[in-house]
């Protein structure tokens, strides 16, 4: 038996969604699919995710975690991992996942990157507004 316990809380127009348990095939990887489901049916498309008590990943719940991010995506959305376990971020770093979400180890610092815009690398920032100001 897979026991995921989710608990959210809104932060502004941010939900962090509190991660208990273990997120692997079965009931754990269905629980955080039907949240995060259910938020972007809602509208609220900016979810932090709080790992820090989550022991487990295995390769269900890091399918569960790309396609959350892909459907948030596409609704101009973002998904963000805030507190992995060493365990949890040795994975997320073997399968380059890290590359693909942004990760914190600061709540308050997590919650302030979902205010800023989305520029992509940060080489590339300055050229964008240099564009912009023209």
């Amino acid at each position: 038996m897979n026991n995921l316990n989710i608990k959210d809380r809104q932060i502004g127009d941010v939900i962090v969604l509190d991660i208990d348990g273990n997120l692997r095939m079965g009931e754990g990887s269905v629980v955080l699919h039907n949240a995060i489901r259910r938020l972007a049916e809602g509208g609220q498309n900016q979810i932090l995710l709080n790992l820090a008590h989550v022991s487990y990943i295995d390769s269900s719940g890091l399918g569960e975690l790309i396609a959350s991010h892909v459907t948030l995506s596409k609704s101009d959305g973002q998904i963000k991992l805030l507190h992995l376990t060493q365990r949890v971020s040795e994975l997320m770093t073997i399968t380059k996942l890290l590359t693909v979400f942004d990760v914190y180890d600061n709540e308050s610092e997590a919650l302030d990157s979902f205010k800023l815009p989305a520029l992509g690398h940060v080489e590339s920032g300055p050229a964008i507004l240099e564009d912009t100001l023209q």
